[in-house]
């Protein structure tokens, strides 16, 4: 009989691909769909939200846009902090005693000398704005409520991830848009971009997902897992795939708006904990996503 599974942030990038996943049969789980409209921020919406337990929930709503962050950082804290203190107090009162997985991010990591890469679950959290200290925060109390509640809970820790139906706030979906739309002739053959000769650890979305599934079936309760490719790739060298996939010739300029305070140059993480844990391995190469990402775009930007 197949497990029951309660998902946070279900109307989000990743909350859509797991669902997907769940539709196409995961192995063993059966999605829990909410009773009623909620807001993790207002906990009378949360009571009465299970007619059936979960026997496992993850927890991936948050506020999750650095910029957004630095704008209103309170808000960023009420969310990504309060609305997990909520959600566990909710699941506490309804008499939940099942898996929590929390949702973190390798942004957690912050400033990470290069003699230090690639980064391991050993690496001390340095979080360097708003959103990775909100993070930090509700990995720490997600933790402390395993302990006191003895509930099995964990935290993942995914880097950057990419695929389709990503928000153009970020870069490779930028990138792609602006490509499509240039394909069809409503832009001038110019990307705007922010600086993109700094690396990082991209992971397609559909790998992210069946990790997390795969903490839930394998991973060991108090223990945090990064989610990452192993392997760094600079923004510049996805674009200019983009653009040979595309067949689309590119200027690129920079755009100071784009620029980000407190960049890391280069970033990669280790997965090793992770397939110790659970032999979960990428299965989707970089080729696959970028091709994935504009295939998507080129219909968005069709219906615009």
């Amino acid at each position: 009989m197949n497990k029951r599974l309660f998902v946070t942030g279900l109307n989000g990038f990743v909350g859509r691909h797991l669902q997907s996943r769940l539709k196409a049969g995961a192995a063993g789980w059966h999605l829990l769909p909410a009773s009623s409209p909620y807001d993790l921020c207002q906990p009378d919406t949360l009571e009465g939200l299970w007619p059936e337990l979960p026997d496992a929930v993850i927890h991936l709503a948050g506020q999750t846009f650095v910029p957004e962050a630095f704008r209103d950082p309170a808000r960023t804290f009420q969310v990504n902090l309060l609305g997990t203190l909520n959600l566990l107090q909710a699941l506490k009162n309804r008499g939940f005693s099942g898996t929590f997985l929390y949702v973190s991010s390798g942004d957690v990591y912050g400033q990470v000398s290069e003699s230090q890469l690639p980064i391991t679950e050993l690496q001390p959290p340095a979080p360097r704005n708003p959103y990775a200290v909100s993070k930090v925060a509700a990995e720490l109390l997600s933790l402390q409520w395993g302990m006191s509640e003895g509930w099995p809970i964990m935290v993942a820790r995914p880097f950057n991830h990419i695929g389709s139906g990503q928000k153009d706030s970020f870069v490779i979906a930028s990138a792609a848009r602006q490509i499509s739309r240039i394909q069809r002739g409503l832009q001038a053959p110019q990307l705007e971009v922010g600086d993109i000769d700094v690396t990082r650890d991209f992971l397609d979305v559909g790998d992210v997902v069946c990790a997390y599934l795969a903490l839930l079936d394998k991973g060991q309760p108090g223990q945090i897992y990064n989610i990452c490719s192993g392997t760094e790739h600079s923004i510049r060298s996805l674009i200019e795939q983009l653009g040979d996939i595309a067949q689309v010739e590119l200027q690129l300029v920079q755009d100071p708006a784009r620029l980000r305070r407190a960049e890391q140059r280069r970033v990669c993480g280790s997965a090793a904990k992770l397939h110790q844990a659970t032999g979960w391995t990428p299965a989707i190469t970089t080729q696959q996503s970028l091709r994935a990402i504009l295939s998507d775009w080129e219909s968005r930007v069709e219906q615009e």
